[in-house]
């Protein structure tokens, strides 16, 4: 295939500068966000090189700090590499009774986890997090490595603009990045770069050339590939507008999660939107707080005009001269720059940028004088904070991951193939996480107090007969996440009631029999006497 300018690309190319004009409105406001709170992003819409200083702005940390909390706390409640978040039920209850459908979901969940582990999961979704709290918006991508494990990357803000479908998921995403020429040949090549490529090829490998990728749903552009992927991938060089590379997905290979989202905006907003005053206001309080505190260090000096050899020496050990028999002295000027307004008025700002990113709540932890009722509430009031946050990620990242790696790993032998009882079976996705256990555990503190106070009912009214045991045990189960591995079946569980009921009556009879004698040996006697 030969590089081309096609109907295609050039309509595509419409789309991506419609989008692109779009997001314009929301590109200075990512890059104000990174200027004061992520820095190391901070080249949305200023050209900067690599290895810049980008900190030249910031006089106060408290922002960025509070970042890297609020980040790593969503990362470790929500997908932490040291417990499981995630498990895989069927949607039918027939076969969550299953013993051997339980066992192949276990097994499969235990490979995904491991392919997680082994790959750059946890490295990408953490810089994904931090995007989430800073810019709203964060774009993480799905592949297959050329070995058929699994790849993620978190791609940058500055490099996508997305659209939605008529039920508000993004479905459509135009990225524009840079790679060098030689790159590009490994990629897509050499025979289908673009002259201008293929003569950087030869003379500057390592030059860098603007590249879009875009993808949507199959059947928007008009054309069939040879693929046709119900998801179309599509590669074109940006300035000549050539075609690169037509392919398609089997699964949409994008997320894009918002931290929360109005009904009229594509893109999402952040808790960093919401600290943006507080923390331009604090940034510019502390650098003229630093500057008053260095004139009260350094004060200026207060020299006569006329009774000084200059200039004067203001270093250790300097030695200035003047007439003798003069008063004329060096003296520091009284700037009055003793301000306790201004530091109390800079506590409160950070009070407010710590608010803005739940930090007093997130610091929260179990002292040595507090109570388990302490601890859980607590706890309650972080789920009532974090609950919407994690509704959504939910549903616009750890959803579609999951689905999109389990998918990966099957097609590629990664996984055990189902039972053929259970082929086509739809599945659900159960979220265990901390964060996810700590809300299913309010809801069995619930049912604990509940059951407290029906067994203090019991000692006066009947209420047992209202409580179905087996299926309480199995609401236990399901919530505190006991694996279904440990968990005898339900044809077990009969089976050794049967057996306990065996039992049972046999050391009942055995128990009338010995009566039954005891009774014989206690009338012999008295039948003796009377015959």
């Amino acid at each position: 295939m030969m590089a081309q300018v096609t109907p295609m690309i050039s309509q595509l190319d419409r789309r991506y500068k419609t989008l692109q004009s779009q997001r314009s409105n929301w590109e200075r406001h990512w890059q104000e966000l990174a200027d004061f709170m992520l820095p190391r992003k901070a080249d949305i819409t200023k050209h900067r090189t690599q290895g810049d200083k980008r900190t030249e702005l910031i006089f106060d940390a408290t922002a960025i700090h509070a970042v890297e909390l609020l980040a790593s706390s969503l990362h470790g409640m929500l997908t932490g590499p040291s417990t499981p978040w995630f498990s895989l039920m069927y949607r039918a209850a027939d076969l969550q009774r299953d013993d051997a459908a339980n066992e192949w979901l276990e097994t499969c969940s235990d490979q995904m986890y491991k392919a997680f582990n082994r790959s750059n999961f946890q490295q990408e979704i953490h810089e994904l997090y931090y995007d989430l709290v800073v810019f709203g918006t964060g774009a993480f991508y799905v592949e297959a490595s050329d070995s058929g494990d699994l790849r993620f990357s978190c791609r940058h803000i500055a490099e996508i603009c997305i659209s939605e479908d008529a039920q508000g998921r993004v479905d459509t995403v135009y990225r524009k990045f840079k790679m060098t020429a030689r790159a590009l040949a490994m990629r897509f090549g050499e025979q289908n770069m673009p002259s201008v490529i293929q003569r950087d090829l030869k003379g500057d490998p390592y030059k860098e050339h603007e590249i879009v990728h875009a993808v949507f749903p199959r059947g928007e552009s008009g054309a069939k590939t040879a693929k046709n992927k119900p998801v179309a991938s599509i590669y074109y060089h940006a300035d000549t507008r050539m075609l690169l590379s037509e392919g398609g997905f089997d699964e949409f290979p994008f997320m894009v999660p918002r931290f929360v989202k109005d009904s009229v905006s594509t893109y999402g907003r952040s808790p960093a939107m919401t600290a943006l005053p507080d923390v331009k206001m604090v940034n510019k309080m502390s650098e003229i707080t630093i500057r008053a505190a260095q004139k009260q260090i350094d004060p200026p000096l207060m020299v006569p005009d006329d009774g000084f050899l200059l200039p004067v020496r203001t270093t250790p050990g300097a030695l200035n001269f003047y007439r003798s028999g003069t008063r004329d002295r060096l003296e520091p000027m009284n700037i009055g720059a003793n301000n306790p307004l201004g530091l109390n008025m800079e506590e409160q700002r950070r009070g407010a940028i710590r608010q803005a990113f739940y930090v007093d709540q997130l610091l929260l932890g179990q002292g040595p004088t507090m109570t388990a009722t302490e601890v859980l509430q607590r706890n309650e009031e972080k789920m009532r904070l974090l609950g919407p946050v994690l509704g959504r990620l939910q549903a616009e990242l750890l959803q579609p991951v999951i689905e999109r790696a389990f998918a990966i790993m099957l097609r590629n032998g990664k996984l055990p193939q189902p039972p053929e009882s259970m082929q086509g079976m739809d599945i659900n996705i159960e979220y265990i996480s901390p964060l996810a256990k700590a809300q299913k555990l309010t809801d069995l503190q619930s049912v604990m107090r509940g059951l407290e106070v029906l067994l203090q009912v019991g000692q006066v009214a009947p209420v047992q007969d209202y409580i179905d045991s087996d299926k309480l045990i199995k609401y236990l189960v399901d919530t505190t996440g006991i694996p279904a591995s440990v968990i005898r079946s339900d044809e077990e569980v009969a089976k050794l009631r049967r057996q306990a009921e065996q039992q049972q009556s046999q050391q009942a009879d055995q128990q009338q029999q010995m009566e039954m004698a005891q009774q014989a040996q206690m009338v012999a006697p008295l039948v003796k006497a009377v015959s």
